[in-house]
């Protein structure tokens, strides 16, 4: 018999893919600052990591134009895989920027930051490997925002404790521009978080 409409592709597998490989980078940036050796090769894992997930959201792209039903709005999963993308932009462009500025060594509040942005990553995965069964995700996606709100401030502190203490306004812009980098990819991960309720409330 010809089928005369796409059947409907799967897509879970490819939401917790790309959440797998956000947190496997998240974890390599947060290796990267605890340890802060071969940096450039640590830069180089991460920079492919980015580049598997663009494969999965280029993936994720064709399963919906094969499809004539999705499991939700495409608009939702665009959204989605558009945030956990830059999530992963976020992670490499602080790896970068490491490397760029010459960095001599990372911060206690760069640490923190990078652990608080690891911890989303875990949560934003355990919720995405949920969305199928529609087992209840709400306690994770709420550490996703408590975790935002905690980098706030830190980074909030550590922007002014910075321009309080440096005289070097070289200096100021390096440590700024790092703690924006680390800021837009903890805010991009809450907005994932956010597109991932508004999926589950559809759904269930």
């Amino acid at each position: 018999m010809v089928r005369l409409i796409p059947k409907d592709e799967k897509f879970y597998d490819l939401f917790i893919a790309d959440g797998e490989n956000l947190l496997e980078a998240a974890r390599a940036l947060e290796a990267m600052v605890n340890s802060y050796d071969r940096l450039e090769e640590r830069v180089t894992e991460i920079q492919a990591l980015e580049k598997k997930g663009d494969q999965i959201d280029d993936e994720v792209a064709r399963r919906m134009q094969k499809s004539f039903i999705t499991p939700f709005d495409r608009e939702d999963i665009h959204e989605l895989v558009v945030h956990l993308d830059d999530v992963v932009d976020g992670i490499q462009a602080t790896a970068e920027t490491f490397t760029i500025y010459g960095i001599t060594e990372p911060d206690d509040q760069v640490k923190q930051l990078v652990a608080l942005l690891t911890g989303q990553a875990v949560q934003l995965l355990e919720a995405l490997t949920k969305l199928e069964s529609k087992r209840d995700i709400t306690q994770h996606l709420q550490i996703v925002h408590e975790l935002e709100h905690k980098a706030d401030a830190l980074s909030r502190a550590a922007v002014g404790r910075l321009f309080r203490e440096s005289t070097d306004p070289i200096d100021v812009i390096k440590w700024r521009d790092l703690y924006r980098e680390l800021e837009d990819a903890i805010d991009a991960a809450e907005d994932a978080a956010e597109a991932i309720e508004r999926m589950y409330h559809k759904a269930v």
